[in-house]
């Protein structure tokens, strides 16, 4: 027993100096690394070679069509005119659209115009980037709340139906609480077209009949043009006397 216990020591010393004992060594082929450090990696570095492709370059040009970050996709040109991109603005002055706030207090307020075209974009960006948590009338009952995520809250609160403007603007940019920051990936037209259709969507949620026009309100009691006419019930119809049949004679 004792020489089994000096013979696997034996063996254990022999690893240990073999993975240990040469650490710090200089040599022209590569080490042998248990946990390979992740400097080491297969990957592309900026400027340098790589023989996967023909041309021997690892950096690539950029595909037909890309748009720099930070830019808008461009639009319809006449033949001829050099391309161009127009900026999208990512909160980059201290103005109040930039940042939703009016000296040292949150502003109240859309900074540019509504438009039949803001809402619909506003309601585009909403469904992509808030629905999934808010829900599609901002209930707080989207698909991240319904299989988990118990923190997300109703929009159709009165604490945020009285909330100002540039709060929620801020919110947006910024994230609270569990919310990430959405500030780097939605422009600022487009944080504001979606505060211009949130409000749209905490009004239609809560309207009153003082909310119709005057003119208007009698449309209300018309009744639905077009209906669809509703089946009647099947009348039972009596059933008829019919004589027996009679037994045919047998042929001969």
């Amino acid at each position: 027993m004792l020489r089994g216990f000096l013979l696997i020591s034996l063996l254990l010393t022999i690893a240990a100096v073999a993975v240990l004992g040469f650490r710090g060594e200089k040599g022209t082929n590569e080490p042998w690394e248990i946990f390979p450090d992740m400097v080491r990696q297969m990957k592309v570095r900026a400027q340098a070679p790589l023989n996967f492709f023909a041309d021997g370059r690892g950096p690539r040009m950029p595909v037909n069509g890309t748009v720099p970050i930070g830019y808008e996709m461009p639009k319809p040109q006449t033949a001829g005119a050099p391309e161009s991109h127009s900026v999208a603005r990512f909160s980059v002055g201290p103005d109040y659209s930039d940042t939703g706030k009016m000296g040292n207090n949150w502003g109240t307020g859309i900074p540019v115009p509504v438009t039949a075209e803001l809402l619909q974009r506003g309601r585009e960006r909403f469904n992509i980037t808030c629905a999934m948590c808010h829900g599609a009338t901002a209930a707080g009952n989207g698909i991240a709340k319904q299989h988990g995520l118990a923190t997300v809250v109703t929009l159709q609160d009165d604490r945020i139906r009285k909330m100002a403007d540039g709060e929620i603007f801020n919110t947006i940019t910024n994230g609270k609480n569990t919310m990430m920051a959405y500030g780097p990936n939605i422009m600022v037209t487009d944080r504001w077209a979606i505060i211009a259709y949130l409000r749209a969507l905490q009004r239609s949620q809560s309207a009153a009949i003082v909310d119709v026009p005057p003119e208007h309100r009698a449309d209300l009691e018309k009744p639905a043009e077009n209906k669809p006419a509703e089946a009647k019930p099947a009348e039972a119809k009596p059933a008829e006397n019919k004589s027996p049949a009679k037994p045919e004679a047998p042929k001969k």
